[in-house]
């Protein structure tokens, strides 16, 4: 249960995060915690990829998730275009 609850805490504040670097604002915050958690799979497997890891712990994970979730905006912005 605990993991799931740091899971949840993460994938917020790097939704938040991605949503205040693409567009100046967050989308709410189940939407933040939505994008948080699929940025933090698209970055974990894209760290992965590389061989890259940026940490253990919750900072190297928010990051990690951060950046996944601004990779995914930016996506999803250009599938809108």
């Amino acid at each position: 249960m605990g993991g799931l609850i740091a899971s949840l805490i993460t994938g917020g504040i790097a939704g938040w995060l991605a949503g205040m670097i693409m567009k100046g604002k967050g989308q709410g915050i189940l939407m933040n915690i939505i994008v948080g958690i699929i940025g933090g799979v698209l970055g974990g497997w894209l760290f992965g990829l590389f061989g890259a890891n940026l940490g253990a712990g919750m900072v190297g994970s928010v990051i990690t998730a951060t950046i996944g979730a601004v990779i995914l905006l930016w996506i999803v912005a250009k599938l809108k275009n």
